[in-house]
């Protein structure tokens, strides 16, 4: 543990910094907390709710972030003569710069006590230029075809030379159902699940505003 001002605290020994709090169990609690494999940093995260769970799936599925942390540091600040103290969820890592997240259910964001931790830690982050976002209940349909797509994040369960003769395919336009029978000479089972670990890895991209189906339209990654 290392103290230090906010303002010099070095991004990389913010990047490997380890969780701030363990977790805590007791008999009926009311929320799940757990670990979770990401793909983005190959390694175990955790989180202390479902809702954080759903913000950690959609930021291993986004191409645009690069790493991410939990529980990264504990922010201390002096606001209306009060030492204030709050532990942010996540700290993202992306091509547009660090995002610090504080993941909330809807319902509690109106709560005063809420509503002003968050105001001060805005405040503070934006003090250094970074972003700040407090996310909540993401769609559902989203959220489902995300959770389905990471069924098939571990890179190395697929053949890859499988993966390259679909990456030559023109995939462009083509629906998913289309798709998984592109390679006759293959077991369909195999490419289907390639096609999916293609369009978990951002190869591909398709609307995931309703559930996913073989009508799906496959689209070239931006």
């Amino acid at each position: 543990m290392e103290d230090l001002e906010w303002e010099s605290a070095p991004l990389d020994l913010l990047r490997n910094a380890q969780p701030w709090r363990t977790f805590r169990w007791h008999k009926g609690q009311q929320h799940y907390s757990g670990t979770y494999w990401a793909a983005t940093v190959r390694n175990h995260v955790i989180y202390e709710s479902r809702l954080e769970l759903a913000r950690l799936l959609f930021a291993d599925f986004a191409p645009n972030v690069r790493h991410f942390v939990a529980q990264p540091f504990l922010i201390k600040a002096v606001v209306e003569g009060k030492l204030r103290r709050h532990i942010p969820d996540y700290l993202l890592l992306t091509g547009d710069g660090p995002v610090v997240v504080d993941v909330k259910p809807r319902h509690r964001l109106e709560r005063p006590k809420v509503a002003f931790t968050f105001a001060w830690t805005r405040a503070a982050v934006a003090s250094r230029g970074w972003c700040y976002e407090v996310w909540s209940e993401p769609d559902l349909h989203e959220l489902e075809n995300i959770r389905f797509l990471a069924g098939y994040r571990r890179d190395w369960l697929f053949d890859p030379g499988l993966l390259d003769d679909l990456r030559a395919c023109e995939l462009e336009g083509r629906s998913l159902g289309e798709a998984f029978r592109l390679l006759p000479g293959c077991p369909r089972p195999l490419v289907k699940s390639a096609v999916l670990h293609l369009l978990w890895s951002g190869h591909m991209t398709t609307e995931l505003d309703r559930p996913l189906s073989s009508g799906h339209v496959l689209r070239r990654a931006a």
